[in-house]
């Protein structure tokens, strides 16, 4: 099993000029894992179209795959929507870096109903171009939708290059248990982000709080085994999603879990002093703690890659 990096483990570092694609290609080769996903959704400081990748330019993208072929690595890329032209566009992309998994998802925060509904007759008319270039798109679970939801997506599909990334988190958003997210997911998955979760209290309201993996209350150590003995998987990717909370998105009970207090639904204190650092959606810290918090990032990334190349080499001898 190789083991990947998302970008978004080290979104503080982008955010703020301390890492480039260069600079995340060769950490992750630094760290002993085995591939990159690169996140190209719009965020701060960032390329608005092209994200942590940085620009779609040719020589730029031909320097990005050489970097990664250099190291050994594989690629995937990670974008958003299922609008076909800038999914066409995302493939061509992913052409010219060698990637052959691209993961997207289906609700940008809008209708939810009329996402899920465009989204299979979307996705069609990018599936000449996914045949051509041989690269499969993974559908995430992504903070709105149910496993149910998702699955019922890829089956209007009815496609061999359309199945799922399987974010064994998200599914918390819509009171999802995480082993029941990846049960349900594990057969129609192509990739996946490995996180870590616990909940916590922000003033009157409760979030989903990402951890460095094996730090949180989801069952890591299941998910991982579901994962390699239920999928054909050949690669998991790290996404260690801290600091960042998230809201719940739909009513309790949607996703099978009605109450917190138990599981990965047990509430705890904030990892950070919450005095210092209130926990806020899309975490983004004041000036004045920006150095403390991109050493903290790191080393939140190094707890959560041991973590998961142990259970690695406990599931995967």
């Amino acid at each position: 099993m190789k083991i990947g990096l998302e970008t978004e483990s080290y979104h503080l570092h982008f955010q703020n000029n301390r890492m480039n694609i260069f600079d995340f290609i060769k950490k992750t080769s630094e760290l002993g894992l085995d591939g990159v996903q690169i996140n190209i959704i719009k965020d701060k400081n960032l390329d608005p179209e092209w994200g942590t990748l940085g620009s779609n330019d040719p020589v730029h993208l031909a320097k990005v795959r050489k970097e990664i072929e250099k190291y050994g690595l594989f690629v995937e890329i990670d974008a958003r929507g299922t609008e076909p032209s800038k999914l066409k566009k995302v493939i061509e992309v992913a052409h010219k870096l060698g990637a052959d998994v691209i993961r997207t998802y289906v609700s940008c925060g809008g209708n939810l109903k009329d996402e899920i509904e465009k989204a299979p007759e979307n996705i069609k008319e990018v599936l000449p171009l996914l045949k051509k270039y041989r690269i499969k798109l993974a559908l995430e679970n992504h903070e709105y939708e149910t496993a149910e939801e998702m699955i019922d997506i890829v089956k209007k599909i009815g496609s061999p290059w359309v199945g799922i990334t399987t974010d064994i988190g998200n599914g918390m958003m819509v009171w999802e248990e995480p082993i029941v997210t990846v049960e349900k997911l594990a057969p129609y998955t192509f990739t996946t982000h490995f996180k870590d979760h616990v909940i916590v209290k922000v003033d009157d309201s409760y979030r989903v709080c990402g951890t460095a993996i094996g730090e949180g209350n989801i069952d890591t150590d299941e998910c991982f085994r579901i994962l390699v003995e239920n999928t054909t998987l050949t690669r998991i990717n790290i996404e260690m999603c801290h600091p960042y909370t998230a809201t719940f998105k739909r009513e309790k009970g949607v996703g099978g879990v009605f109450e917190l207090g138990k599981g990965a639904f047990k509430v705890e204190k904030p990892p950070l002093n919450e005095e210092v650092i209130k926990p806020s959606e899309y975490y983004y810290p004041p000036e004045e703690l920006i150095d403390m918090m991109i050493i903290y990032q790191d080393e939140e990334v190094k707890k959560s890659v041991k973590h998961v190349l142990a259970l690695r080499d406990k599931y995967c001898r």
